[in-house]
């Protein structure tokens, strides 16, 4: 009997992770959408992807990666 109650607690795992799957692949189409959209009207999607990834992260983690990034540049004479 327990092998039946797991057999089917696994499914029902497998189930809405398939669902959640779908729901994903189905928001990151819409997101490709915006960012064609947003070219279309001339923004560039490369420097609007930079400014997602960097309003994930938090304050002091953003304030790390462009010292680091100043650092990097004056080394390399990049001013």
């Amino acid at each position: 009997m327990s092998d039946s109650i797991s057999a089917e607690q696994l499914r029902l795992f497998i189930e809405r992770i398939e669902r959640l799957e779908e729901e994903k692949k189905g928001i990151a189409d819409d997101i490709k959408d915006v960012y064609a959209e947003s070219k279309s009207t001339g923004f560039d999607t490369k420097t609007m992807r930079h400014i997602v990834r960097l309003r994930k992260m938090e304050k002091h983690h953003r304030d790390e990666a462009d010292a680091l990034l100043e650092t990097y540049r004056n080394a390399l004479g990049l001013h």
